[in-house]
């Protein structure tokens, strides 16, 4: 579930990264591109360039299911689990099936830009101070390709990732996809963990479970994919302690304790 196991005598505060639609835009399309990977959902032009829709048999529509029951059934287990595959691992032939055909097949190298800004931004992180980890609902092989192509992977200390093969998949917002991973990383008072994530599901989860530096990562106005529904991206702020960005560069207001002077 993680690479690698921490030091049990790090009591650095840990920093926790999504991977997906936080490290790179959503301007990507890459949710949208999965949703016509998983279901078959009608495809934007620029989907369309990038994932030769014609050509692919939606893996839930795959399963037996005409298009609207897999958009449905997507939006469902997506809703309930945190992650499709969750609630489809009963139903699926293989769950590495599902992730070579979906996660697997999309062409990643041509959709994510390597962005020295980003790279420049996990520099100036002060290592002496936190430790900083990837926190994903993807599969091993997709985060270790999404931190590659953007020129991160020296640069995070570990990676918390959901086992497609394990016997209860569990996944983000989950309390004990949480536990799990303090567990992994040896950190045992959540109040030193740092959370960012373009989920506010996920985001909420995690103040209540105690961790003590959470942030929506929200670029208002920009469309994406959740559980097969496209929909604008909106900031929610229900309450006073609600943080949201829309650029990680204004991590460095909103957490200047964790960069170097």
């Amino acid at each position: 579930m993680a690479i690698p196991t921490s030091d049990s005598q790090d009591d650095r505060p840990i920093v926790w990264f999504d991977i997906d639609n936080t490290l790179y835009s959503a301007s990507t399309n890459i949710s949208q591109a999965m949703g016509v990977r998983i279901h078959g959902m009608r495809p934007t032009s620029f989907v369309n360039k990038y994932t030769g829709v014609n050509d692919i048999v939606a893996y839930f529509v795959g399963l037996g299911l005409d298009e609207q029951e897999a958009s449905e059934l997507h939006h469902q287990y997506y809703s309930q689990y945190g992650l499709a595959l969750a609630g489809l691992v009963p139903k699926s032939r293989h769950p590495l099936d599902f992730d070579r055909k979906c996660d697997g097949a999309l062409p990643l190298e041509e959709m994510i830009q390597y962005s020295p800004s980003l790279r420049k931004l996990f520099e100036d992180i002060d290592r002496s101070k936190v430790r900083v980890w990837a926190l994903t609902n993807a599969y091993r092989p997709h985060a270790e390709r999404v931190l590659r192509i953007l020129g991160l992977t020296d640069l995070v200390d570990g990676l918390v990732y959901c086992d497609y093969e394990a016997k209860d998949l569990i996944a983000k917002p989950e309390y004990a996809y949480y536990d799990k991973a303090m567990k992994i990383a040896n950190v045992y008072d959540p109040s030193k963990c740092y959370f960012i994530d373009d989920n506010k599901r996920n985001v909420n989860a995690a103040k209540e479970l105690g961790w003590g530096h959470c942030v929506h990562f929200c670029e208002g106005g920009l469309v994406h994919v959740e559980g097969g529904k496209a929909e604008e991206i909106k900031s929610i702020v229900k309450h006073e302690d609600d943080i949201s960005v829309s650029d990680l560069e204004q991590l460095r207001t909103v957490w200047p304790e964790i960069f170097k002077a």
